[in-house]
């Protein structure tokens, strides 16, 4: 018999809506799973007891009968740089370990309202700054298919709870890749959407923001689900003032246009290579009209660098200077190279975004989507340095960021929805993403495209365990 925290949010769903599940019960299966499997490490803090009050709330509504929300009974998490109502937001750091916001996230506020019940915060590096999720306040979290290497970051604890059973969805966010490297490394499912479609209002600039809040699932359809629900645009968020462009759907592979991406200017792990090659030749046999492209993502990393740590430098600087001994000292370096970026320097990589824009417009002009490995090599051991360079094919390919992730962090400079999904599993035995581009607002398009790759590539998540 299939364990209640195995199954899915559309599953659930419908379940509900049958009267076949209880909501009660449900959440019970979740809690006891997270209970099990706390060794990995993917929560801050849990709430069972509002969980639990929430999901009797949920069924004596569903008993009832009539319409239920979208979202009705389904437990969910939030990583723990998300502004949730009442409950501690941390930001993984010990600088801000006692603050309990006021008011739900948008994303929050809309989850709460379709029925979702939050269970739990997930983990996050400090101020989400890196590329593993360990911090000073929480510890380190572990990959649920290897504890010798990383989960992924910043989003790391959402895709450890999805892949091992933790609730059916989660909230994370993306900066630079943050909720689809995790998925990459935990086969999972990761959308990073277009700016302003999914408000995000934490953000102290929101003209120049690249930091999304995201849709986290086990697969496309659970990812959809949530969504569906948080998306939308909003009054105060600058990128939500255009009336929403139609939205487009793809039926069929058969003739979409895809740009394949093989590598973004440095090396590919060989295991990595043939899986995204396989997985492209997959989608060309289904009758997608394939043609390789080349785009220099890994040059973009200067300036991405440059935005990341300004960013990090206004958001830390002042714990930085009362409690540094507190602070992960990966974060330090980050914040210390902040503050000596100048004003030229943030003109200039707002200048090479503004051209990242251009170019992926230009191909996008000619193709559906862009397709590429969603990471250059397989999950990174623990022990990677987060500012040096990275080992691929047994030679150093250069900062992290360049050489693992170039496919990622350029889309969060240029706005674009991207999605990874799973495509296979390497020869060590971990998961691997593929990667895909759309035009901004077209996340059905893309989503349509997803799940139809995904019934292609088969990833049976349950392998790993």
């Amino acid at each position: 018999m299939t364990d209640l925290a195995d199954l899915g949010a559309v599953d659930l769903a419908r379940g509900y809506r049958r009267n076949q599940y209880s909501p009660v019960e449900v959440m019970q299966a979740v809690l006891a799973r997270t209970e099990a499997r706390r060794g990995l490490n993917a929560f801050v803090s849990l709430q069972p007891e509002a969980a639990l009050e929430a999901a009797r709330a949920a069924e004596a509504l569903q008993q009832r009968g009539g319409d239920l929300p979208a979202l009705h009974g389904l437990p969910y998490s939030v990583k723990d740089l998300t502004l949730t109502q009442g409950v501690a937001t941390t930001m993984g750091s010990k600088t801000a370990a006692d603050f309990v916001p006021a008011e739900d996230a948008v994303a929050v506020a809309r989850a709460r309202a379709a029925g979702a019940i939050l269970f739990g915060k997930t983990t996050t590096p400090e101020f989400g700054h890196k590329i593993h999720t360990s911090s000073p306040l929480f510890g380190r979290t572990l990959n649920p298919h290897s504890p010798e290497v990383t989960p992924g970051g910043s989003s790391g604890g959402a895709a450890v709870a999805l892949a091992s059973g933790m609730g059916p969805i989660a909230l994370g966010t993306d900066g630079g890749g943050s909720v689809r490297i995790p998925s990459a490394c935990c086969g999972t499912v990761g959308l990073k959407p277009t700016l302003g479609s999914v408000p995000n209002l934490q953000a102290g600039d929101l003209f120049s923001s690249n930091v999304h809040v995201a849709p986290m699932a086990r697969n496309v359809a659970d990812t959809r689900l949530l969504f569906d629900v948080i998306r939308g645009f909003d009054r105060r968020d600058p990128f939500g003032q255009a009336q929403m462009p139609a939205r487009r759907r793809c039926q069929s592979l058969k003739g979409l246009r895809i740009a394949w991406l093989p590598q973004a200017g440095n090396p590919v792990d060989h295991g990595i290579a043939a899986l995204s090659a396989k997985a492209i030749a997959q989608l060309d046999s289904a009758g997608a009209e394939v043609a390789e492209i080349e785009l220099d993502f890994a040059a973009l990393e200067p300036h991405f660098m440059v935005v990341l740590e300004t960013l990090l430098a206004a958001r830390a600087g002042a714990a930085l200077d009362s409690r540094r001994a507190e602070l992960d000292p990966s974060l330090v370096v980050h914040v210390e190279n902040g503050r000596r970026h100048s004003a030229l320097d943030l003109a200039a990589a707002g200048a090479a975004r503004t051209r990242a824009f251009q170019q992926v417009q230009d191909v996008l002009a000619r193709f559906d989507l862009i397709a590429s490995p969603t990471l250059s090599a397989p999950p990174l051991p623990h022990s990677q340095d987060p500012h040096g360079p990275v080992p691929i094919n047994g030679i150093p390919a250069g900062r992290v960021r360049a050489s693992w992730y170039p496919y990622t962090f350029a889309t969060n400079m240029t706005g674009h929805p991207s999605v990874s999904i799973p495509c296979g599993w390497d020869p060590s035995g971990l998961p691997a993403g593929f990667h895909m581009t759309a035009p901004w607002y077209q996340e059905d398009f893309l989503l349509d495209a997803a799940a139809l790759a995904e019934q292609v590539f088969a990833f049976d998540l349950s392998a790993g365990h």
